[in-house]
Order: structure tokens, then C-alpha cells, then sequence
């Protein structure tokens, strides 16, 4: 029974940790809940559930989530270690980051050095 129990606290862990991923996207790209409920097809405190880890996501409802969000299922989902640990606005960048060009990327490396410079005190 204690390995039943393990096993759920595991995945009640899983399911808010996905919550807050899908959560942390929506925000960041400025979407409402409302929003997106509606492209799901299903109703905003049902999208609510899923962000606070009280209900289940379907495998669809993922898919499309991860489409909207432009991200893959493999980020929300956390198997996707390379980019598990970073925030949703770091990993956001580097995906479009990689569609630049080989001259535009580095223009964007020297854009965040000079911005890390400008951050640290005098």
C-alpha cells in the first residue's frame, strides 16, 4: 500500500508541475484563460484545473496546448531534460533562436552580453 501511495503523491507532483509549465506559457505569451479554453474546446475552470494540478491533461488537449504555445509536448511533459530546467521564456527564446541565421544568432549573443553587462552594478 505504501508503494500505491508513493505513486500517487508522484504523480499528483507531475500533474502540478505540467500545470504550472502550461500556466507559465499561457502568461508569457499573454494569453487569457478564457482564450484558451475556447481553442480547447472545453470550459475555462476545466483549464484552471489542469493549471493548478487538479485535473488531468488529455493526450490531445496536450497536443494542442503545446501548439498553441509553440513548444514541444516534451517540455510541458519534462522529458526533454535540455529544456525541462529552463524557465518557459528562456526556453521560448532559444526555439525561435534557432530559426535565425547564422549571423542574426550571433547578433543576439552580443545583444545579451551587452544586456548582462548593463545589469551588473557599476
Amino acid at each position: 500500500m505504501n508503494d500505491t501511495v508513493e505513486k500517487g503523491n508522484r504523480e499528483d507532483a507531475e500533474r502540478r508541475q505540467l500545470g504550472g509549465r502550461l500556466r507559465d506559457a499561457r502568461k508569457y505569451l499573454g494569453l487569457k484563460q478564457e482564450d484558451v479554453a475556447a481553442h480547447l474546446k472545453i470550459p475555462r475552470t476545466a483549464l484552471s484545473d489542469i493549471e493548478n494540478g487538479q485535473r488531468r491533461v488529455e493526450v490531445l488537449e496536450l497536443a494542442r496546448l503545446a501548439k498553441l504555445y509553440g513548444q514541444q509536448v516534451s517540455y510541458f511533459t519534462g522529458e526533454d531534460a535540455s529544456t525541462a530546467a529552463l524557465p518557459f521564456d528562456v526556453a521560448h527564446i532559444a526555439r525561435q533562436a534557432a530559426s535565425l541565421s547564422t549571423q542574426d544568432r550571433e547578433e543576439l549573443g552580443r545583444f545579451t552580453e551587452y544586456l548582462r553587462a548593463r545589469a551588473q552594478p557599476s
